[in-house]
């Protein structure tokens, strides 16, 4: 991903432990969920309600990711997985702090849990949390084996807006999100299944690249069953079906959780919008001009994307807004025309044919968001804590891309 940033940057080592990576909520109405402190919906400018079927809280975690810390709650006050809702997703290598529900769950069993490693600062009665009901995060981030603090000082302050790529972390642990999404968009079920279970892109377990390797040699899924590791439990679970049911390959993919499904196609969106984001990037288009999509500052919110306009003169301001591509998509770009056209796609493929779950109508993002309350100190000889906050959806890691050379801990 094209930076904007040039020229000699400082380097260090970030995540080196989860609290080097603590991420504090922003609620709607602006205030932070902050660490080992408590909160009730009072302050976060949210109604109690008595009658409400689920129980909001506010955890704090460390080194779980989101998904993982919540089943684990929801296990602890009686609930399954499927209850938990959640404003927005955490990374493992991280301290963080979120809003979150559980489904028919009681608050005061929830503040009498006791799991290693998560806390709830405050529990009430009220309705499922959904992803997005936040502002955005506030990080405090902890870098170490630092060279050049005087460089990142630098970059730090003079950084109001950056490029809102998608981070890598959205394509994948074996970066192959983006193609098994694209043929899920083409109708290539088969495909995708069989890229899904066999490609070792990234892998780093020896047994499952074996495994990966004998299933795509031999496509004998009642064998594959008594050799591919029991840790592959999606994989897994997916054979079991095709060993039953041979060439069901969509309904096969349903036995994969849908959230993970809606990732995979949501991958090829982001992934165009990055590559268009890139290109504006490389042809000096990083000021709205004539003829953009733009949205306003908010003071609490960051920006409104639901207040957009068309720049009509040389005196544009705001953010730029592009599209995250979908089949209600009005007006797409000559660029994202022709990358789709490249891909063989259409708008039309969106509306995923024989699994309408996955079909995506398409979205908003500003391309360059901004970044407040930016500080930088030293920490320790030879480290720096880096404190700021951003948008919901937009990524610290692709920011520190843009201050510094990242180096990846643990």
């Amino acid at each position: 991903m094209l930076p904007l940033s040039r020229g000699v940057k400082a380097a260090g080592t970030i995540k080196e432990l989860p609290e080097d990576f603590v991420v504090e909520e922003i609620a709607r109405n602006g205030a932070v969920l902050e660490v080992d402190r408590g909160c009730g919906p009072e302050q976060l400018g949210m109604a109690s309600n008595p009658g409400g079927g689920s129980a909001v809280f506010v955890m704090q975690k460390y080194g779980w990711n989101t998904l993982q810390a919540l089943k684990a709650v929801a296990e602890g006050v009686g609930r399954g997985a499927g209850a938990v809702g959640f404003a927005g997703t955490k990374d493992r290598v991280s301290k963080s702090v979120q809003l979150c529900s559980v489904f028919g769950a009681d608050p005061d069993r929830l503040k009498a849990l006791r799991i290693k490693d998560i806390r709830v600062n405050g529990a009430w009665r009220g309705e499922k949390v959904g992803m997005g009901e936040l502002a955005g995060n506030r990080f405090t981030i902890t870098v170490r084996e630092l060279s050049g603090f005087d460089a990142l000082a630098g970059a730090a302050a003079s950084t109001v807006t950056f490029p809102n790529y998608f981070g890598a972390q959205r394509f994948g642990s074996r970066g192959n999100n983006f193609e098994v999404g694209l043929d899920i968009l083409k109708g290539s079920f088969e495909d995708a299944a069989m890229r899904f279970l066999t490609e070792i892109g990234n892998e780093t377990n020896a047994e499952a690249m074996e495994a990966r390797r004998r299933l795509a040699e031999q496509r004998d899924f009642k064998e594959a069953l008594g050799y591919f590791p029991k840790h592959l439990r999606y994989e897994r679970s997916m054979i079991d079906y095709l060993s039953r049911f041979d060439g069901a390959y969509a309904n096969a993919l349903r036995r994969l959780p849908r959230s993970l499904l809606l990732m995979f196609v949501h991958s090829v969106e982001d992934r165009i919008f990055n590559m268009e984001l890139e290109n504006m990037i490389h042809e000096g288009h990083t000021e709205p001009r004539r003829g953009d999509i733009v949205c306003r500052p908010d003071p609490v919110r960051f920006y409104d994307l639901s207040a957009r306009e068309r720049c009509t003169g040389d005196d544009c301001e705001g953010y730029i807004v592009g599209n995250i591509l979908g089949h209600t998509t009005q007006s797409p770009t000559a660029f994202e025309k022709e990358e789709m056209e490249r891909l063989g796609l259409s708008l039309g493929s969106f509306r995923v044919r024989g699994m309408s779950e996955l079909n995506c109508k398409g979205a908003s993002r500003v391309m360059f968001a901004p970044v407040r309350g930016m500080e930088c100190a030293r920490s320790g000889e030879n480290g720096a804590r880096l404190r700021f906050s951003l948008p919901a959806g937009s990524y610290a890691t692709v920011l520190l891309g843009e201050l510094m050379e990242t180096r990846r801990g643990g």
